[in-house]
């Protein structure tokens, strides 16, 4: 597997974002959405804790477990099949969780169910089974006016891979940020301009880049831009599907460092999909990995990417390329023998309808006990919940690595 493979097409989604904004800057529960912590400033300067998860009060009492703000549980989603037959299950079983505030990676190759699982969460595709909780709301069974009326609160925005394609060519990027805001009908039109100068701000572009066309700008500010357009209401979580894949290294690194900073700003949640597993390490607190619509690993990012516990984890680490000259785990030493590396369509789908796990195909550590599909399992001396992964080697399959020893010699520190 090249690190091309890992590149996500899934769905490049091209529209419009989910509109609205949240009314009186409150969430559906009451809770403020605007709150920032005062008694401290991150690295370049802006306001705030750098980890709003923390749940610390600023009144020196006992810090209260924050709780999440959104909960996925259990997530199923099929599509199907071109004249009819079995339904193609996309996503299996899939447990998200994410804070105010802190940013969730989300990695696998392409058609892991990356984007699936970003468009399931913002209402665009049917679950078959399992819920998205948001503040405590179930809004994947929201339905007609209900669901209107959670769109338009703004407390969920998509950011999408394309900005050209995702920003109307023939409005100012000033009228599409305050599309949404006019559409739900926020304020005067003098609020609504001084709201899209904020937001340009905010994103660090200049307020006379409202005037101007999509085209009339570039790559790098036409993402700001969309930024901007999803955070000028205020929402509670953001969806980012690989936001900075066509960007260039220096505008990659803008693009990263403004997330970084809106979250710890607006105490914001972000799913973050990327094929990029260097740009997560820099920003991202914890990391869910996917394969075949399964979580094979999930935990603090930087664990799994020097220890990761599942092979599949650390054959993508292995691939990705790395400017650092050190020893590295070959990629060679974790896949299967010469001829047994197919990742078939027939492959993945015999093994789901099996029961078994879905990366046993491609796996040299599989044996008849993967047949039958893994159960998560915490990590040794973690606590239930911060990091698990799925397979029945866990405990094993190092010690039939061959080559380099890198990881191996980090995980038994």
């Amino acid at each position: 597997m090249t690190n091309t493979d890992l590149a996500d097409t899934d769905l490049a989604d091209n529209g419009r974002a989910i509109t609205g904004r949240a009314d009186d800057g409150r969430s559906d529960n009451g809770r403020a959405i605007t709150g920032r912590a005062d008694d401290g400033r991150s690295d370049d300067g802006v306001a705030g804790t750098g980890r709003a998860a923390t749940g610390l009060a600023d009144t020196g009492t006992v810090a209260v477990p924050q709780a999440d703000l959104l909960r996925v549980e259990g997530l199923g989603l099929s599509f199907p099949r071109p004249g009819g037959g079995r339904r193609v299950r996309v996503l299996d079983d899939v447990d998200l969780s994410v804070r105010a505030g802190e940013i969730v990676g989300v990695i696998g190759e392409t058609g892991s169910g990356k984007t699936t699982l970003a468009r399931a969460i913002a209402g665009l595709g049917s679950p078959d089974a399992g819920r998205v909780l948001l503040d405590g709301q179930d809004i994947s069974r929201l339905r007609g006016r209900a669901r209107r009326d959670f769109r338009r609160s703004g407390a969920l925005q998509f950011v999408f891979q394309d900005p050209l394609r995702a920003l109307d060519p023939d409005l100012t990027i000033g009228a599409s940020i305050a599309e949404g805001l006019v559409i739900t009908g926020t304020g005067t039109r003098a609020s609504r301009a001084e709201q899209v100068t904020d937001a340009l701000r905010q994103v660090g572009l200049d307020p006379a880049v409202a005037d101007r066309l999509p085209a009339q700008i570039s790559g790098g500010q036409r993402q700001r831009a969309s930024i901007a357009r999803a955070v000028v209401g205020r929402p509670r979580l953001l969806l980012c599907d690989e936001p900075v894949s066509a960007l260039d290294a220096s505008n990659r690194n803008h693009i990263l460092r403004l997330l970084d900073r809106l979250r710890r700003q607006l105490e914001v949640g972000i799913v973050l999909i990327s094929h990029d597993l260097s740009s997560l390490a820099g920003i991202a607190d914890r990391v869910v990995v996917l394969y075949r619509g399964r979580v094979v690993e999930d935990g603090p990012i930087a664990d799994v990417f020097s220890r990761p516990q599942h092979p599949y984890t650390a054959l993508l680490i292995a691939s990705a390329p790395s400017v650092r000259r050190q020893d590295r785990l070959d990629p060679a030493s974790l896949r299967s023998a010469a001829g047994a590396d197919s990742d078939s369509d027939a492959d993945g789908a015999a093994l789901r309808s099996a029961g078994g796990c879905v990366f046993a195909h491609r796996c040299r550590f599989a044996t008849g006990a993967c047949a039958e599909t893994p159960p998560r399992r915490a990590v040794a001396g973690r606590p239930v919940g911060e990091w698990a992964a799925a397979c029945h080697h866990v405990e094993t399959w190092r010690d039939q690595v061959t080559g380099s020893t890198a990881i191996l010699k980090e995980s038994s520190a």
